[in-house]
């Protein structure tokens, strides 16, 4: 008797990507697309809709606050099993995630041979081994990375606060990093928590009393929009 096929709901809103991916996977035989999805709302709808065996979700969708959105999928259906597909891999987001029940963390550089390995494995697995594949920079981070890390920012956190010094909005960051507005939200709460910031100035200045980061202009911080 044939094996039914993997059924995979695939969650990314670049659409050329999203259908880049889909046809390469569909070029497996034991994998079959049931649905694609652009924003977090519609990937919590159509999961539910056609209970998929495999999620692969991008982390830089609109309506997506990625911790959330995995809760609530998780929280519907126990047995999805979750690969998250992102160009962002940060040691505590990755940490963060794979706490909460993913499958998989697969950098967006990694080969198709991994991706159709992880998929595979996610769904024969039965001792709920995780898929890892990251970039070099972040395993250098993560060798480097002392045991006690309260208070350290990652390059992309030191990156984020030196333009909120700037008296950037969130929206300016966002453009000038080529990322999503929810990301830029993400790595402020982030760097809120590590500083143990109370304010935007107030990160920044806790940030450059430690050194973590430079001021490169004077103006305040305090007309940058607020994130929250």
């Amino acid at each position: 008797m044939s094996q039914s096929p993997i059924r995979i709901l695939v969650a990314d809103d670049h659409t050329l990507l999203r259908e880049a991916l889909c046809d390469l996977l569909r070029a497996e035989p034991d994998f079959d697309i049931v649905a694609q999805s652009s924003t977090g709302t519609s990937t919590i709808q159509l999961a539910a809709e056609h209970e998929p065996d495999v999620l692969l979700l991008d982390l830089e969708m609109p309506e997506s606050d990625p911790p959330e959105t995995v809760r609530r999928l998780l929280a519907h259906d126990p047995a999805l099993r979750i690969i998250v597909l992102s160009m962002h891999d940060e040691q505590q987001l990755v940490q963060q995630l794979l706490s909460l029940g993913v499958r998989g963390y697969l950098h967006k550089g990694a080969g198709r041979h991994t991706l159709t390995s992880a998929i595979r494995q996610s769904v024969g697995d039965g001792q709920q081994t995780v898929t890892l594949s990251v970039s070099t920079q972040s395993l250098r981070a993560r060798a480097e990375e002392p045991e006690d890390a309260a208070g350290t920012l990652s390059a992309r956190e030191r990156e984020v606060l030196m333009l909120v010094a700037e008296a950037l909005s969130n929206r300016q960051i966002a453009t000038r990093l080529g990322v999503t507005e929810a990301t830029v939200k993400r790595h402020l709460r982030n760097i809120f928590t590590k500083l143990e910031a109370v304010s935007r100035i107030d990160a920044v200045n806790r940030a450059v009393e430690r050194a973590l980061i430079t001021r490169k202009k004077t103006g305040s911080p305090e007309s940058a929009r607020s994130w929250r």
